[in-house]
This record gives C-alpha cells, sequence and structure tokens, in this order.
C-alpha cells in the first residue's frame, strides 16, 4: 500500500506494516515513532532534511531500533547506496555513449 500525507488512517496502515519505506523529508511535519509501527517491522529510511542544527531523516533511529527487526540510520543508510548507484550508472551510461559515438 501507498501513503501519503492525505492519507486516512496512516497510523494504523504503519502498524499493519511488515516493511515500511519512509520519504517524506520533512521533520517539522512528519516523524515515524516506534509505536506506530508493529514488532520487527523492516523500516527503510529514504528521507533527509535538517532540523535543530542535524541532518535527520523520517525515524529517531534509537527509538526505532528497539521495536524495529532493522532500521536504516540517517545519515549514512540509504544515502551511500544511492551515490554508489549514481556513480555506476554513469560509467555505464558514459561506456554506451563511448560505444555508440564509435
Amino acid at each position: 500500500i501507498t501513503c501519503h500525507s492525505k492519507t486516512k488512517n496512516l497510523n494504523e496502515h504503519c502498524k499493519n506494516a511488515d516493511i515500511i519505506i519512509t520519504a517524506v523529508g520533512n521533520r517539522e511535519k512528519f516523524k515515524l515513532t516506534s509505536d506506530m509501527i508493529k514488532q520487527d517491522a523492516i523500516v527503510i529510511d529514504v528521507a533527509i532534511s535538517r532540523y535543530e542544527g542535524k541532518l535527520v531523516g523520517d525515524t529517531d533511529y534509537d527509538d526505532m531500533i528497539q521495536k524495529a527487526s532493522w532500521v536504516t540510520p540517517v545519515p549514512g543508510g540509504v544515502g551511500p547506496m544511492t551515490v554508489a548507484m549514481l556513480l555506476k550508472n554513469t560509467v555505464t551510461a558514459a561506456s554506451l555513449s563511448k560505444e555508440i559515438v564509435s
């Protein structure tokens, strides 16, 4: 199921989910807390924003890790994989471009 800012019963959907991928990116408007998830859920936090002078995601890692079976930290979770894949795809595109020009 896909949820967004206007989804009704968001807490209920989160509590029923085995896997939650959150990408709001605005801690002032949204924060996923451990009381919103079921025990042993997997939480992938893709969001990043600046809040109270720190880079944060949509979750509080220290709170979430107490209940979830797996949580990505922010910073340092999904971000490095995003950069690695961007570089890989850039090299692939350059290689393909060189073959086309040759």
